[in-house]
């Protein structure tokens, strides 16, 4: 199944918000408005079959409210494998583990800039060590030097040594303006990566050092929507990467792979 592995879809009361906001903090006008119906026309446009919403709470209050919404698009649209968020300095969250696992919900997003933790706090460890079965989605770098930033590959790559047997994907690449570093401490390793909110900012040359180092079957296609239209990024991969056509028909399916697992 052709799956974008990397789009956010909003409640449509704070969709025009969020956007806003992911204007204000990127510097680049969102290309969709946020909602579901537009993920899932600009999706069908693109001949994508389904798509992984993610969600992070930004404060532990927010969770149950996140939660609920990701369960909603879930339940209601066929198209759609929603992952949940959860907020290591909040309360209740081993509740919300097993409200997760009965909901049939697969995986969780971490975003530590957008929700206020650093990847290497020890209070995260014991919502990793008991949230093993499901799959994590890290928001990787940011404009900061990774020893300024909140996320960065060389702290994943320590969760990934404290948890060898997790399905983890590194989004944008390995993280986002840290492409040199995702060489080094993340290329190569049992790892997925998105290919989201990467092509227009990375350069070339370890755009090509990052995909000969990495598993083609570890690489998953990601647009990164409402941020960037999904044809948009498709076109901008193929051009960029030198993608080709099977290449790409491979990224989009290997999260079939991920998501049996």
């Amino acid at each position: 199944m052709r799956t974008d592995f990397h789009t956010h879809a909003f409640h449509p009361k704070i969709a025009s918000k969020v956007c806003e906001q992911l204007h204000q903090h990127y510097g680049a006008k969102p290309s969709g408005d946020g909602t579901v119906d537009d993920l899932l026309a600009r999706a069908e446009a693109a001949g994508i079959e389904q798509v992984v919403a993610l969600c992070a709470a930004t404060v532990p209050a927010q969770v149950q409210p996140a939660n609920d919404f990701a369960m909603h698009l879930q339940n209601t649209y066929p198209q759609i494998t929603a992952f949940g968020t959860l907020h290591p300095h909040g309360a209740g969250w081993e509740e919300e583990l097993d409200r997760l696992r009965a909901a049939g919900i697969k995986g969780l997003k971490f975003h530590p800039e957008f929700q206020g933790f650093w990847m290497d706090d020890p209070m995260l460890l014991p919502l990793l060590e008991a949230s093993q079965d499901f799959i994590w989605m890290f928001h990787v770098g940011d404009a900061a030097p990774p020893e300024q930033n909140p996320s960065c590959p060389i702290k994943l790559g320590k969760i990934l040594d404290r948890f060898p047997d997790a399905r983890v994907v590194a989004a944008h690449l390995g993280g986002y303006r840290h492409w040199d570093w995702a060489v080094e401490h993340l290329a190569g390793r049992d790892v997925w990566f998105d290919t989201s909110s990467s092509m227009p900012f990375i350069r070339q040359e370890t755009l090509e050092r990052i995909l000969r180092k990495h598993d083609p079957d570890r690489i998953l296609f990601g647009s990164d929507y409402p941020l960037f239209d999904p044809v948009e990024s498709m076109e901008a991969l193929q051009a960029r990467a030198g993608v080709d056509d099977a290449t790409l028909e491979r990224y989009w399916r290997n999260a079939e792979t991920l998501l049996a697992e």
